[in-house]
């Protein structure tokens, strides 16, 4: 039985817990009411919201994540094992599950306001997406995206959902200081795959819109095409790139796909049920890209792979962003506008 609307298929076991409880049969009689795969939102009071990017190869220095767990469900998502720290399977347990950090803008506040805080940009999305279906309810994405406003601190953000059409007025305001940045992620342009491998994130059409609608208000915008997977979505690059610059995406950047701990027992889980006959072929593709193994920790080779198939990937990517995109440009980031108000001082917000 498939679950319709969501990623993974199976609750994997919490490496860090001694029992396992399953749920083997969803259409029992005896539990009728019982769905345990219906999305809850869990109230957290975190300690800290601000995260230190201590790996070299992401590309990031700090992150800020309202929420922990996504509604998405994108099978592959590499932050599915982190769930597992909170006692919670990095299957159906991460999509229906959501920590929501509702004191996520005071805590930004309180870091931005703290004498040591040196301006540096603030990456949205870099463990879930910050605007995932829980930020139509909670709106701390758009709080938070405030704050950095308010206080001149530049930040960037990544989504797959045009969501953040919302909050234009505030990316506009943050553009015209060289504020922001934003990526649309584009993982494929088939409707009847994005329903299977990422099921509640917005189709790649209004992904589309929602980069030309940045665009055409002046704020910077890229296309993150990601992750690829051999046989499901890798052909798939030059259409996402070209279809990305035609709406008005300036720069691109991609992500070879790799399953580190329960990732991959879910992934396989997945792909046997809607591939089977593929299968084999895509998972040997991706242990052939990361040294024998589905998972891949490496430094400065996991993002992008090794061997034929990634090199394939890599010289296609770089001949079509110098085609469409010209050189890869860096965001001009202006960290010159950071000010703390003044105590006393009303917000604007």
């Amino acid at each position: 039985m498939t679950l319709k609307g969501r990623g993974a298929q199976i609750q994997t076991h919490n490496k860090f817990l001694k029992n396992r409880a399953d749920y083997s049969h969803p259409e029992g009689i005896d539990e009728p009411e019982n769905n345990p795969y219906k999305t809850q939102f869990l109230i957290e009071t975190a300690k800290t919201v601000v995260n230190k990017i201590t790996s070299p190869d992401v590309g990031m220095e700090y992150s800020v994540n309202p929420y922990q767990g996504c509604e998405h469900g994108c099978v592959y998502c590499y932050a599915r094992n982190t769930h597992e720290y909170y006692g919670l399977s990095a299957g159906i347990d991460f999509e229906s599950k959501i920590m929501v950090k509702t004191n996520a803008p005071d805590l930004l506040r309180k870091q931005f306001d703290h004498p040591k805080w040196k301006p540096a940009v603030i990456s949205f999305s870099g463990n879930t997406d910050c605007y995932q279906p829980a930020e139509k309810k909670f709106k701390l994405t758009r709080q938070l995206l405030e704050i950095c406003l308010e206080y001149g601190n530049p930040a960037s953000i990544i989504t797959k959902n045009s969501l953040v059409l919302r909050d234009i007025d505030i990316l506009q305001e943050m553009a015209s200081k060289n504020l922001v940045s934003v990526y649309l992620s584009v993982t494929t342009l088939q409707e009847s795959i994005r329903q299977k491998l990422e099921p509640r994130t917005a189709t790649a059409q209004k992904r589309l819109q929602a980069i030309q609608q940045l665009s055409e208000a002046r704020i910077p915008v890229g296309v993150m095409a990601a992750p690829m997977i051999p046989f499901i979505n890798a052909h798939e690059m030059p259409d996402i790139l070209k279809a990305a610059a035609e709406h008005g995406a300036k720069r691109a950047s991609y992500i070879f796909v790799r399953l580190n701990g329960s990732i991959g027992i879910i992934f396989e889980d997945w792909i046997r049920q809607h591939f089977p006959d593929h299968a084999e072929r895509v998972l040997n593709n991706i242990k052939n890209a990361h040294g024998g193994q589905l998972n891949d920790s490496r430094f400065g080779t996991r993002m992008k792979g090794e061997g034929h198939m990634a090199e394939i990937i890599s010289r296609q990517f770089t001949q079509l962003h110098k085609k469409l995109f010209g050189a890869f440009p860096k965001t001009p980031y202006d960290f010159s506008h950071f000010r703390r108000p003044e105590k006393g001082q009303l917000s604007l917000f």
